[in-house]
């Protein structure tokens, strides 16, 4: 008899074929993301939960699934997920690094440009029949060649930033706490800087970090300030990150120039003073987002979950101490 597997949402269909073959597949189709206690009520029989980064998988949710042995998460991030509460119980939780660096990375620097460019209000204007002709002094935008780009957080999507920047001649800062490569920031000629002097110096600041205790937040009031007035902050990580009351009120005061963001700390909530703004360029969480690229998610996570039914390690395991708690098996009875 084949192990049973929930799919919270419906996901490219060449990987799920694949996943048929060794499991029992129960697909949620819905307009609509499933609630928690709807996932509850699917969980029991299922050893694996293929969810998306939108789920939130509490202790609660994890113990509505006696039989449960992975965790597949549709995204790289898994900050949805009780990682502690998977652990204690044995359950392995996956995420799907590196097939989504790139394409997050253009999308990133996509955000740069149309925020520096007015690409979304120059669109607008087109559209509403506001364009009368050409002016030299009409909808001036900010180069971005030859300006300095702070990446906090080099990590692969990071790297993959800096590197389309290099083409752009710009000079690169970089914040981290973990240590770098020097081959690679020498490829680059990034430049450390602590978060403070790189706010300051910065022409546009992206945000590349996970979101957790530490980074929640991590842009304030405090570091708005510290910002230059021609300045734009560009967020394709997580929106918890950036405090976005905050961030209203620095943009409302000048205190920066404007914003590109992918991602909100309310999610699918948006500030309605931002989408007020001509100088915010807002996106609807879609930096993964490519035809390509979701198909190579469903890959990896499909890929984990077979791994777990043959009794191997999952490749893209983030809690690998499970294996070490016991010999055997990810998860007890």
């Amino acid at each position: 008899m084949k192990p049973k597997v929930l799919i919270t949402w419906k996901i490219p269909g060449g990987p799920i074929r694949e996943l048929g073959q060794y499991a029992e597949v129960e697909i949620h189709e819905g307009d609509r993301p499933l609630t928690p206690q709807e996932i509850m009520d699917r969980l029991p029989g299922k050893m694996g939960l293929l969810s998306m980064a939108i789920d939130p998988i509490t202790s609660e949710v994890l113990q509505a699934g006696p039989d449960l042995k992975i965790v597949a998460n549709y995204a790289v991030g898994y900050n949805n997920i009780d990682l502690a509460a998977a652990t204690r119980r044995k359950i392995a939780v996956t995420n799907t690094p590196e097939v989504l660096t790139d394409t997050t990375a253009d999308l990133t620097f996509a955000l740069i440009l149309g925020v520096a460019r007015r690409v979304a209000e120059g669109d607008r204007w087109v559209r509403a029949g506001k364009w009368m002709g050409w002016k030299p002094d009409w909808m001036l935008g900010t180069d971005v060649h030859g300006k300095t780009l702070g990446v906090i957080g080099l990590g692969r999507i990071g790297l993959a930033v800096a590197k389309r920047a290099v083409a752009f001649n710009m000079k690169i800062l970089y914040f981290d706490p973990r240590s770098i490569d020097s081959a690679t920031l020498d490829s680059l000629g990034a430049k450390f800087r602590p978060l403070p002097d790189l706010l300051r110096e910065s022409d546009f600041v992206t945000l590349h970090v996970p979101l957790t205790a530490q980074t929640t937040h991590l842009i304030g009031r405090q570091e708005l300030q510290g910002m230059k007035r021609t300045a734009f902050l560009i967020n394709a990580s997580r929106g918890p990150v950036v405090d976005e009351r905050a961030l209203v009120e620095a943009l409302r005061k000048g205190e920066i120039a404007g914003a590109g963001l992918d991602v909100f700390e309310e999610e699918p909530k948006v500030s309605p003073a931002l989408m007020e703004m001509e100088n915010v360029l807002l996106l609807p969480h879609i930096g993964s987002a490519t035809v390509e690229t979701r198909e190579k998610m469903a890959q990896v996570a499909v890929k984990n979950i077979i791994a777990v039914i043959r009794g191997e390690i999952p490749p893209s395991i983030v809690n690998p101490e499970i294996y070490a708690l016991d010999s055997t098996e990810i998860r007890t009875g």
